[in-house]
């Protein structure tokens, strides 16, 4: 009875869906206008991806910090490498540019050497007065000369901040207002008028200008994402295209199929309107996939159409055959590999759940697609001609078949040496793997804005913020001589790390203060002893001007003050040891029972979402696990066929983390995704072939062995054909620019060609090695699902 409910199930959807062809198209059209008119809520992500969730402790730290001193990622960076900058056109000429800039309303304030203001002491009032360093423009060389060696030589509160010493490198700040730092008004501002704005001035001086900062690079890095998803969707339909010219070598096949994808493509972009999700770098992936996923759909329903065109000639029959027989197939199929996306649901993580959510909806959706579309466009047409059958004749696809048959037969013993060699040798690899907190390494390595990265990294040592906030648990316990003494010392052990860039505070801002009580002279950059910091703090409150300087480093209350450095690019774990050594350094300079200290900042808050990530991995992977095997217990009614079908599945995720150990390629936020995808793909294969053999069972009367052979001469070809397509489907994920990207569709690519031979050789041996343990009528005389396999592709045999 189990049996028979499926089959009356399919046979009813099968003349709904034929006695309605008009009124089905119809309302396929109705709703993909309908989700076409979401796209107008579609919107690329303009701000930084937070891995976190928001109750995480570190998330609301960066929360709070964010609160008392505003976006800590709001600043632009402009710089020149060039003696040629120090002649008194070019000078007038970048000290112009920065007037430019700060005449837009997105801009909040340029620091630059424009603008620059000298801390000097009025020995009549008896205060601190910023004046000024430039007056006007430069008229002659002298002046430049003068005022440059004035910069360099006797302002080291700027050292660092606006300039490199040694190199002689001059960069200008600008800070974009906080307001529309996570807006799309950053994006078409940094797009049409700053970049507009650095053209102009490099074709009118022949400067090369270096760009970075966060806003800027987070908007360069979205619009090559942005431009990345037409590249991507055109290669998914150019290589999925000619792969299925290529099986089916018909014209009329391929452009139904593409027509399928195209309208799956439509849905994926109206349901990220729907949802109102941003596109990120994740979520811009789904449309290529649903490409490369839709058309093994495609392949199964117009090669089982063809099939029975040929066998008998009567199309009204053969189109109801499809639909009734590979129905079930292709949405146990499509299950399954939406089951591995949709474990990301389950994650904290924003960006995961938004991915799994719009993808497993979405797979679902081209399945019903492909089942509506192909079966009522083919009835509308004529029946295929003999030509066009040709290709269900392959013998160089046979002679594959072939040989994993005789491997089967012949070398089992040798398959199974050699997957536990694999085994071996990828835990091996496993333990090589490192986990990457880098909040740049994804990035497109050829791109101009990647190279400033670079540039600045050098130049300034990094442009990640890292901040550390000082809590004196005090109102104005900041300007305490003993806090500004640890702030201090705090600072020394930040200039001491390579790969930190010199910290600015508050007590840059006292250091200058005495530089300046005392006439500027450079070797009073210092802290107040004791005895002086009484009548230069007197001298500072008595200052209007200090308050505004003080406001970026302290908050309104005197009681917090913050610590910025920049992080250049490293490794997690020297990130982490830069961390132990910060946090050690603060234990011990900062007693808790008088200070609360913490670290925050972008680049400490990528890396602990990286972490966080691989923890969802093993969760999103451990629950994907879960669902197939609950489905297999309740396909087959047996926990050792559970485990059987699941080695040769979990094999290939092995052997995929192994070549990432061996071939250094990190664990993170692209490459995390790979293991749920191919695992909830490659299983499809498994499926197919114990359902196969099940069937063989039963009709063999358990003839074990030769169940198994003709299982695997029946599936094999539809096996090879589907991964071909799959594997150079997400192959096309390496022309991307970005190394994740990259990352991410070779080792899918690769581990479904792993999964793939697993589950033409090793599954097969398994089942014969074990036949007498796993074989019998208790747990396989009620089959829960008949399911049609995807041998239906081989057209060699034929299963009615």
């Amino acid at each position: 009875m189990a049996k028979k409910i499926p089959q009356g199930f399919w046979a009813a959807t099968a003349r709904i869906i034929l006695r309605n062809r008009i009124l089905i198209l119809l309302l396929v059209v109705a709703f993909t206008v309908f989700l076409g008119m979401q796209w107008k809520n579609m919107r690329f992500s303009s701000s930084q991806a937070n891995l976190l969730p928001d109750d995480h402790p570190v998330n609301l730290e960066y929360q709070t910090f964010l609160k008392q001193f505003g976006e800590e990622g709001n600043a632009i960076v402009f710089a020149i490498k060039d003696s040629a900058l120090f002649t008194s056109e070019n000078f007038n000429r970048w000290n112009k540019l920065s007037k430019q800039l700060a005449a837009f309303p997105e801009v909040d304030f340029v620091l630059s050497t424009d603008n620059l203001q000298e801390l000097v002491k009025n020995k009549e009032e008896e205060t601190f007065e910023l004046r000024p360093l430039i007056q006007g423009k430069f008229e002659n060389q002298t002046e430049v000369d003068s005022i440059t060696e004035h910069l360099f030589n006797d302002l080291p509160f700027y050292e660092d901040l606006l300039f490199n010493k040694e190199t002689r490198t001059i960069r200008t700040v600008v800070n974009l207002d906080k307001d529309i730092v996570n807006t799309s008004v950053r994006k078409d501002f940094i797009l049409k008028d700053l970049n507009s704005l650095i053209e102009d001035f490099e074709e009118e001086t022949n400067l090369d200008v270096r760009v970075s900062g966060m806003p800027y690079i987070r908007t360069m890095n979205s619009q090559n994402i942005i431009d990345e998803i037409g590249k991507f969707i055109l290669a998914a339909l150019g290589v999925t295209s000619l792969l299925f010219f290529f099986f089916f070598r018909s014209v009329r096949a391929t452009f139904i199929s593409m027509g399928v994808v195209i309208i799956g493509v439509m849905w994926a972009f109206g349901i990220l309107g729907l949802l109102q999700y941003e596109i990120t770098v994740l979520t811009a992936l789904i449309p290529p996939l649903i490409i490369v996923i839709g058309i093994p759909n495609c392949i199964f329903l117009i090669n089982k159409y063809q099939q029975e065109i040929k066998k008998h000639g009567n199309q009204a029959l053969s189109l109801q055959r499809v639909i009734s027989k590979i129905g079930n197939a292709t949405l146990m199929t499509n299950v399954t590999t939406a089951s591995g996306f949709a474990t990301f649901i389950v994650t904290d993580s924003k960006l995961l759940k938004e991915f799994g959510i719009v993808a497993s909806i979405n797979i679902i959706g081209i399945f019903i697609l492909s089942l509506l579309i192909i079966p009522i466009v083919y009835s509308f047409l004529h029946p295929p001609k003999t030509k066009h059958l040709k290709h269900l004749n392959k013998k160089w696809v046979d002679g594959f078949v072939n040989w994993t048959v005789r491997m089967v037969k012949e070398k089992r013993i040798a398959i199974y040496i050699t997957s536990i060699l694999l085994l071996i040798a990828s835990i091996i690899g496993i333990y090589q793997i490192d986990i990457s907190g880098s909040p740049i390494e994804d990035m497109p390595k050829n791109e101009q804005f990647f190279k400033d990265i670079r540039f600045f990294e050098e130049e300034f040592d990094g442009i990640m913020p890292v901040e550390i906030v000082v809590d004196t648990k005090r109102p104005k316990g900041v300007l305490k001589p003993t806090t500004l003494k640890r702030m201090d010392q705090l600072g020394e052990v930040i200039e001491e790390i390579p790969e930190l860039s010199r910290p600015v505070s508050v007590v840059n801002l006292i250091k200058y203060s005495k530089q300046a009580f005392y006439n500027g002279i450079p070797k009073y950059y210092q802290l107040p002893t004791s005895q002086e910091n009484t009548f230069i703090m007197d001298v500072a409150r008595k200052s209007s001007d200090n308050g505004d300087l003080l406001k970026s480093f302290v908050d309104s209350t005197g009681q917090n003050a913050r610590i910025t450095t920049f992080m250049k690019d490293v490794t997690t774990e020297r990130m982490e040891e830069i961390e132990g050594k910060l946090q050690e350094n603060i234990n011990k300079l900062f007693p808790q029972e008088r200070y609360n200290v913490y670290m925050t900042g972008s680049a400490l808050l990528f890396l602990k979402g990286t972490k966080y990530l691989v923890k969802n991995l093993i969760l999103s992977l451990a629950l994907a696990i879960g669902l197939i095997a609950l489905f297999m217990a309740y396909l087959f009614r047996s926990f050792r066929m559970i485990i059987i079908s699941l080695i040769p599945n979990l094999l290939p995720l092995v052997v995929t983390a192994g070549v990432m150990g061996f071939a250094g390629v990190p664990i993170k936020p692209s490459t995390i995704l790979v293991f749920s995808i191919a695992f909830g793909i490659s299983v499809d294969d498994t499926i197919h072939f114990l359902a196969k053999y099940r069937q063989e069972l039963m009709a063999s009367k358990w003839k074990i062995k030769a169940s198994v052979y003709a299982a695997l001469k029946e599936t094999g070809v539809s096996m090879f054909y589907t991964s071909i397509v799959l594997f150079f489907g997400f192959s096309v994920f390496v022309i991307s620019n970005f190394g994740g990207t990259v990352a991410l569709g070779a080792l899918v690519s690769a581990t479904l060609l792993f999964a793939m031979l697993a589950n033409l050789v090793l599954l097969p041996s398994l089942l014969l090695s074990l036949e007498k343990s796993i074989a019998n009528k208790e747990t396989l005389k009620k089959p829960q699902i008949d399911i049609l396999p995807k041998e239906e592709l081989n057209s060699s045999k034929s299963e009615e």
